[in-house]
């Protein structure tokens, strides 16, 4: 026999598996610290290489008046504050990560707390029905 409570539940659970499910049962399956470091960790290299990639373009820009100046700046100074600024944008990328990875892993264990609640009502469900025969 058919139970209409028991229908929906399944119904409910198993968009929730095809969706959102995956992302969050993958991310729930790590410890908190290192769900958030491996995130920073790749955020850092994203942030490296965006850094290089905006340095590139800033240079390329006024390739010509660069290559003229070159002789007269002090190599040094133009070197530190270029380590200054990557340190300042990484450190950045690496904050707004860490807030944004939070937040994310904190959804994610709340919504499969959800998840395995409803299969505990579940299993209870057929538990239930089980008993009745």
């Amino acid at each position: 026999m058919l139970n209409e409570e028991r229908i929906k539940l399944m119904t409910k659970m198993a968009a929730y598996e095809e969706n959102e499910g995956r992302k969050n049962m993958a991310t729930g399956s790590y410890f908190r610290g290192d769900y958030i470091e491996m995130q920073i960790l790749k955020s850092i290299f994203s942030a490296t290489v965006a850094y290089l990639v905006l340095f590139a373009m800033f240079i390329y820009y006024d390739f010509e008046m660069f290559m003229q100046d070159i002789y007269k700046m002090d190599l040094g100074e133009f070197g530190k504050n270029a380590l200054l600024y990557y340190f300042i944008f990484v450190v950045a990328y690496a904050v707004i990560s860490y807030i944004v990875y939070s937040y994310r892993y904190s959804k994610a264990k709340k919504s499969l707390k959800r998840y395995f609640y409803n299969l505990k009502q579940l299993a209870a469900l057929y538990d239930l029905e089980s008993r009745k025969m």
